[in-house]
């Protein structure tokens, strides 16, 4: 852990060693590697799959890959050898914690499941993520984003708003999964700073993301027998937004009975939930989603996006324009918490960073260095073995 007084990430000190590739396991030792641990990526000869995702300057540095594997080191070895595995195992003996998304069956062949790296370091936390738990039939079973979107519910969701299952345009499944993974490790981090006890985690993306979706759409089914059907109508809602303007769109969020009153006043229509018992609370609103969507979307074609803003902020009520992908660049918030960089990359030349989110008064986070080229660590990780090997 940190030397007492030290200045850096709140996870400096902390060695992961990372054997994970694609999305999910990238994303999570990434924002590990933000927050200051020492990630060592271990990556077979061909390297993580991500690399070759392009557009690139140069084969094996695609943005996908330079995204999600800043503030790490990459270490090369080929774990089908005899000295790959030595390699490994000298690391695994300096690491606080053990990251993996390796299908388990592969994981056990290799002699990297819980057991056998616990053998080699008894205080070690181990984190694998897993696409089904252990237990399931589904376990062992191969997956990606799609595949997972379409398990959990996610492109049901879709068919119920518009009849068509369809996927979400982001990696929504993956980078989830990583978060509960990173909450996971910290969490582990905490009870061994405590107790002195590693352990091994297993994070399913699954149960992950059923848990993620029900948190919203439970409803009815909370209760047995069930008060009525799943999903949270409002979310559900084909009138949910963004509506049009005379000049573009517009999100708009009427909530609360005190918005409402706000909002029907202004537009001309006062009393509208005294009036109308479709629109009289938020359980009835909720119910009548698509009639209160249709309601605010009849009257945003008249006035231009700027107006609605000036007009829905005068009367405390949330309302954005829809930003488009390529102008989140300048988006005038954004850009005043300087959430965008640059960086020069010793091959890559100059790239755009965007800054971890979250800001800590004491121990900020910070991209320290760039993604590494494959291998690009190797011999420096590998000697630090050797010296700390000499020494001891």
């Amino acid at each position: 852990m940190a030397e007492e007084g030290k200045r850096g990430g709140p996870l400096s000190g902390v060695r992961v060693v990372d054997l994970t590739t694609v999305v999910m396991g990238p994303s999570s030792t990434q924002i590990l590697g933000d927050l200051g641990a020492d990630i060592i990526k271990v990556e077979q000869p061909e390297g993580d799959s991500t690399r070759g995702i392009g557009p690139a300057r140069n084969h094996g540095m695609g943005p996908l890959f330079l995204q999600n594997n800043r503030n790490k080191r990459s270490v090369m070895l080929n774990l089908k050898t005899e000295e790959g595995m030595e390699a490994l195992h000298e690391l695994l003996r300096t690491a606080d914690v053990f990251v993996t998304n390796i299908r388990p069956q592969a994981i056990e062949r290799l002699g990297l499941d819980y057991a056998g790296v616990s053998a080699v370091n008894p205080g070690i936390i181990y984190a694998a993520a897993v696409a089904y738990g252990r237990g399931g039939p589904e376990a062992g079973r191969p997956v990606y984003d799609d595949i997972m979107q379409a398990s959990a519910g996610i492109s049901d969701l879709f068919a119920k708003v518009d009849g068509k299952p369809r996927q979400a345009p982001v990696n929504i499944c993956d980078r989830i999964t990583g978060l509960y993974l990173t909450i996971s490790i910290t969490s582990a981090l905490f009870h061994r700073a405590l107790t002195g006890e590693g352990q091994e985690i297993e994070v399913p993306m699954l149960e992950t993301m059923a848990q993620f979706v029900l948190g919203d759409h439970m409803a009815g089914s909370v209760f047995v027998p069930p008060l009525g059907p799943l999903g949270y109508m409002r979310l559900l809602s084909r009138h949910r937004g963004p509506y049009p303007t005379k000049d573009g769109h517009i999100c708009i969020v009427v909530y609360t009975d005190a918005q409402w009153r706000a909002f029907t006043d202004l537009i001309g229509d006062p009393g509208l939930i005294d009036r109308d018992e479709r629109f009289a609370n938020q359980t009835v609103r909720t119910a009548n989603a698509e009639l209160c969507g249709e309601y605010i979307a009849r009257y945003t074609p008249s006035r231009t996006t700027e107006e609605w803003l000036a007009f829905c902020r005068s009367i405390d009520i949330p309302a954005a324009s829809v930003t488009k992908l390529e102008d989140l660049f300048e988006h005038p918030h954004l850009k005043a918490v300087n959430m965008f960089d640059t960086m020069e990359h010793p091959t890559e030349g100059t790239i755009r960073t965007v800054r971890f989110p979250v800001n800590f008064s004491r121990t900020p986070a910070a991209i320290t260095r760039p993604a590494p080229r494959l291998g690009e660590h190797t011999d420096e990780v590998l000697s630090e073995l050797r010296a700390r090997s000499a020494a001891e």
